[in-house]
């Protein structure tokens, strides 16, 4: 893997891909999906060739939308205030980067972050911008993300993910489930929700699978186990909600509790603990476990 003592700095344009909607032109779209950027931050990017479509050329604010399309922009944000935590490194080839994400760290850009990212803090670090995550876990969660370090192997790797031959394992403390027979297995439909950032289940064939165990117990709370079968978005998160049991300071579900969501003394008691998976390279089992440990309530 490429490193560097000095850090450096590089961003990479975001990729969108414009949902069915009734806009006009896609400067519409765009302020209609991202509404904490005003209009005029959009005109602007437009104006200065920050706009792109799926062929890298510049975009203008008047360009029509169409349901489909695969836009690429550059983001900013000046004002950015530094999230905390550590990114622990666990390990490291000239392939692979497996690193421990703190909480309130999104992996990559997203909503108002753009430079406090996962991503720009490795690549900073070790000033290989090849860098690329191969999956992602939610901005709340923390744990285990692990990163192709070099473009030659990353589609084996990337095939791991997609074909579903990476086994996680989660660990989170919720409210105690004694009706359970465990392990149990959950099985819904989960869709996006409304607003877009979270997740809803609807009536319909089932797409998404958690296996819950339970690894400890006390008296309010219970270390659970969680295997994601598939890997919906806030699935883990959806299926403890609503099976009754909504995880520690999850601000997210039931109900969103928006003064809380960056309550950094509060953080998600979720951890993505273990990543396990047959290498495609050499043949060999790869099994790496997070140093994170949850952090159970004096009180509890």
């Amino acid at each position: 893997m490429t490193s560097s003592m000095h850090p450096v700095s590089i961003q990479k344009p975001s990729t969108v891909v414009l949902p069915s909607g009734e806009w006009t032109t896609i400067l519409a779209s765009l302020c209609n999906l991202f509404p904490h950027v005003s209009q005029s931050e959009w005109e602007s990017r437009f104006a200065r060739g920050l706009i792109l479509d799926d062929q890298n050329q510049p975009l203008g604010r008047d360009s029509l939308y169409r349901a489909g399309m695969k836009i690429y922009y550059y983001r900013e944000n000046p004002q950015e205030e530094p999230i905390p935590g550590q990114v622990t490194l666990i390990y490291a080839d000239e392939h692979l980067l497996v690193v421990d994400k703190p909480p309130f760290l999104p992996v990559i850009p997203s909503g108002k972050y753009v430079t406090q990212t996962l991503l720009g803090r490795l690549v900073n670090l070790y000033g290989n911008t090849e860098l690329q995550p191969l999956h992602r876990i939610d901005r709340h969660t923390s744990g285990l993300v692990m990163f192709s370090s070099q473009k030659q192997s990353r589609g084996l790797y990337q095939a791991l993910f997609r074909d579903n031959k990476v086994k996680k394992r989660y660990q989170a403390l919720a409210p105690p489930l004694p009706q359970l027979k465990l392990p149990y297995h959950y099985q819904s439909r989960i869709v996006r929700g409304e607003p877009f950032f979270l997740s809803m289940e609807i009536a319909g064939p089932v797409n998404a699978h958690t296996i819950i165990d339970v690894l400890e117990k006390k008296e309010a709370l219970w270390r659970y186990s969680l295997t994601p079968v598939s890997g919906k978005k806030h699935q883990l998160r959806l299926h403890m909600c609503a099976l009754g049991a909504p995880i520690l300071h999850d601000f997210f579900y039931p109900v969103v509790i928006d003064e809380q969501l960056d309550n950094y003394m509060k953080p998600l008691q979720l951890l993505a603990y273990e990543l396990q998976f047959v290498d495609p390279l050499t043949g060999g089992i790869r099994h790496f476990t997070s140093q994170q440990r949850l952090a159970w309530p004096a009180a509890t």
